[in-house]
Formats: structure tokens, C-alpha cells, sequence
């Protein structure tokens, strides 16, 4: 290595360590400080059911607060990838107060929602405000940005390594660039272990079965094309549900209160409340409700269970309430896999830890963040597990699952810079668009 470099990589350390430590623990921090809440007004649900008919009045309430204090904020993630592809107006600091107040107030009331979305926007609009007050250039305000993503992913699961790919993948098809993978890197470790020390746990998962190898890639491929079209119907019913709303309210602030109308009516007429909140673990005093938990075990989801879920949750999320998708998610790929798993002979708590991460990577569009986040969940748990062939069962699910699942995602400013088939990247250098080409001058500076 030349002086030159050396030097040049000597003063980037330099200027980085510092900003990633910083990052990572306030991102830590405000998500340990979230998760905690989060997991307060869920027991309050728990023990006050009755909050559920608060659903309209919290909406409301949400729908209001974005209405006057940040607009702008109410895009969520589509605003943080539009600022990481094409800077304009940046990120503004009310985001992250705004999203956590907001994300409280659906979980208080039963709103199937998920976290991920929430510490996500948390990260990126600390981020940007961190780098307004050092006065940072555009180019470290966009690694900045993507080191916000990173860590807020990394602090709500548990998993820094996924949350480093996971902010690397997010903003396009095609568009990974590794330029900021050690700063991302950096501060999803510091951010996750300064939840960590803040005392907040991570559900574990516990996956005893496996055996079969690369015997049952063939089984677990089918199951990943099943992943995939759960995940396209989840992306295409909550942006439909969204352009329904948008189209026949015109008040933005009365979406919300109009979805926990419908969240109250789907409820009453479903006969239970399984589909509500985060749907990680069961309200204590519902002891037959399938959660993510549940279907981990034998005939823990009912043949429904995924479908129930979805369509709450497309409800919940496009009306306008706040907080994420991914956990809701996991929730449609662990029941779905519990049910796939009796035809497709495969053990339940196997195929129900792949569709937890396989409908994941379909709807977001993120295979590899998908297929490492798997590692990081299931194998500090089951550390025999990678003797039984299910590392290379968990990518074949991942992979296929976002092979299948088509060309849009939950993240509508998520842009395609290259097609899923090789084939389709030739057709897409066709075109005489350099804003998708995979070496434009507009893709390098990612």
C-alpha cells in the first residue's frame, strides 16, 4: 500500500471512529428507550383490551401531529432511501420523535404494526441531525445516513450484521455499494451493544429439528416460491390499501381513524384479537393464539393464520398508522412455514425460521440481509444447527422467495438499477435511462 493511501485511510479512521461511536450509542440508546416503551404500552393492551376501540381516537391523534409538526416525516423509510439515492431537502430531526410517539400510539391500541420501520427512521433522522451539527459534506451525510439505518436495524433485532447489509440493500435492486460497509458495520455493533447493555432482550428462537441437507433444497424451494408470492401480496395489498385510502379521504389526518374503524369491525367479525399489535408473543390470557412464537412449534398456526395477518396489517399500515412491517412479516412467513411444512414434510420449526426471513427478503427486496439475519437469529440458539444442512436451506428459501416475488416492494422509493436474472440486467443497460445504469455517475456516488 502506498503512503499516500495509507495516509489517506489513516485520516478517514480517524474521522469515522469517532462519528460511528457517537451514532451508535445514541441510536442504542433512543432504541433501548423505544423498546422499552413499546414493550410497556403492549402489556397495557394486554391487561386493558378494551383500548382497541381507542384505535380511531389514536390514529387521530397520530394523523394530527404529522399533519402539524412534519409532513414530510409522515413518507417514513421511501424518505430516507430518496435521500440516500437523490439528496434534496434532508431528513428532518421531527422525524424521530413523531415516528416513536406515533408507533406508541398504534401499540397502544392494537394496531397490527410492526418496530423495524420505526427504529429505522429513528436512526436516519438522528443521523442527519448529528451531521447538521458537525457539518458534515453531502458525501459523509449520505454514509451517515445509511450508518442511522444500519444501527437503529441492528439495535430493534439483535442483529448488527444484518442491519449493516440490510442498509447497504435497502435503497435499489442492484444498487449495493460497500463504500460505507465499515462505518455501517461499526455502528450497528456499538448500537446493538448499547441496547444490549441497557438491559433490553431479543426474543430467541430455538429451532430443534433440521436433518435432510441438500436432500430437501428441492422441498425448500417450493416453499421459498410460496414465501415470495406472500411476500408480493403483502407489498401489493398495503400500497393498494394506501391508494384507496389516499384517493377517497382527502383529509391526510382522517386516514388513520378510518383504518382503526376498519381494525375494530375486521376484529369483532374475526371473533378474536391474534392479529393485533406485534404479534411476537400472546396476550398471556390468550392461550390458543397463534403468534411467531407458536409457530415455531407443532401446529402452531392455523391454515389462515398468515393471511389474517397480512390483511390486518395492510390495513393498519396503509391508512397511515405508524411503525414498521417487518415484524408483521415474520409473522406471515413463521405461520406460513408452519403450515408448508406438513405437505412438505419438513419440521415445523425449520421451515416456519426460514419463512420468518424468506417472506422478509421478498417484500423488501433484500436477500442477503434477509439470509444473514437468519444466521444471527436461529444459530446462537441452536448452535447444532449448521451441521444439519440448514445454512444452505436458509439462502435457497431467501433466494427464491426474492426471485419469485416480483419487481416491487414495500419501500416504494426503492429503485431497480439491475434486474433479478442476468438476462434482464442486459435488457436494462438497453435502455437509454443513465439514471439506472449500474456504473452511472448518479450510482457511484452511493
Amino acid at each position: 500500500m502506498h503512503t499516500s493511501t495509507s495516509s489517506k485511510l489513516i485520516g478517514e479512521l480517524q474521522i469515522w471512529a469517532p462519528l460511528c461511536t457517537l451514532l451508535g450509542i445514541v441510536v442504542g440508546s433512543a432504541v433501548a428507550l423505544f423498546l422499552w416503551l413499546l414493550d410497556l404500552v403492549t402489556r397495557l393492551h394486554w391487561g386493558h383490551q378494551w383500548l382497541l376501540f381507542l384505535l380511531p381516537i389514536t390514529g387521530l391523534i397520530s394523523g394530527l401531529l404529522y399533519h402539524f409538526y412534519g409532513s414530510s416525516s409522515a413518507r417514513g423509510n421511501d424518505l430516507i432511501i430518496d435521500e440516500l439515492l437523490s439528496p434534496r431537502d434532508g431528513v428532518p430531526a421531527a422525524m424521530a420523535p413523531l415516528v416513536l410517539t406515533g408507533t406508541l400510539l398504534t401499540h397502544l391500541a392494537g394496531g397490527s404494526a410492526g418496530r423495524e420501520g420505526t427504529a429505522v427512521q429513528m436512526g436516519g433522522s438522528l443521523a442527519a441531525l448529528l451531521s447538521r451539527t458537525l457539518q458534515l459534506s453531502p458525501r459523509r451525510l449520505r454514509v451517515m445516513l445509511s450508518c442511522g439505518v444500519a444501527s437503529g436495524f441492528a439495535a430493534v433485532f439483535g442483529t448488527p450484521l444484518a442491519g449493516t447489509l440490510f442498509a447497504l440493500e435497502m435503497p435499489g435492486i442492484g444498487a449495493l455499494r460497500l463504500s460505507a460497509l465499515v462505518p455501517c458495520l461499526a455502528s450497528a455493533l456499538i448500537a446493538d451493544a448499547v441496547t444490549t447493555a441497557w438491559g433490553i432482550p431479543h426474543t430467541h428462537y430455538m429451532i430443534t429439528g433440521g436433518g435432510g441437507g441438500t436432500s430437501v433444497l428441492l422441498q425448500i424451494a417450493v416453499a421459498g416460491v410460496c414465501f415470495g408470492f406472500a411476500g408480493r401480496l403483502f407489498a401489493v395489498a398495503s400500497q393498494s390499501v394506501h391508494a384507496v385510502v389516499t384517493r377517497s379521504i382527502r383529509i391526510a389526518w382522517l386516514r388513520p381513524c378510518c383504518g382503526g374503524i376498519c381494525i375494530i369491525l375486521m376484529t369483532l367479525l374475526a371473533g378474536h384479537n391474534h392479529f393485533l399489535g406485534l404479534g411476537v408473543e400472546a396476550n398471556p390470557a390468550t392461550r390458543d393464539a397463534v403468534c411467531i412464537v407458536s409457530s415455531f412449534e407443532q401446529d402452531g398456526a392455523n391454515p389462515f393464520s398468515w393471511l389474517g395477518k397480512l390483511i390486518f396489517t395492510a390495513i393498519t399500515i396503509g391508512s397511515g398508522f405508524k411503525g414498521g412491517e417487518v415484524t408483521p412479516l415474520f409473522y406471515v412467513g413463521a405461520t406460513l412455514g408452519n403450515v408448508l411444512s406438513g405437505p412438505l414434510q419438513i419440521a415445523p420449526d425449520v421451515l416456519a425460521g426460514i419463512g420468518f426471513v424468506a417472506v422478509f427478503a421478498a417484500a423488501t427486496n433484500t436477500p442477503l440481509a434477509s439470509t444473514l439475519m437468519g444466521f444471527e437469529l436461529f444459530l446462537p440458539n441452536s448452535p447444532d444447527l449448521a451441521a444439519t444442512g440448514f445454512l444452505p436451506q436458509l439462502a435457497v428459501g431467501c433466494s427464491v422467495a426474492w426471485l419469485c416475488s416480483g419487481p416491487a416492494g414495500i419501500y416504494r422509493a426503492q429503485r431497480t438499477f439491475a434486474g433479478k436474472w442476468p438476462e434482464m440486467l442486459e435488457d436494462q443497460n438497453s435502455g437509454d435511462s443513465s439514471e439506472f445504469a449500474p456504473e452511472s455517475d448518479h450510482n457511484r456516488q452511493l
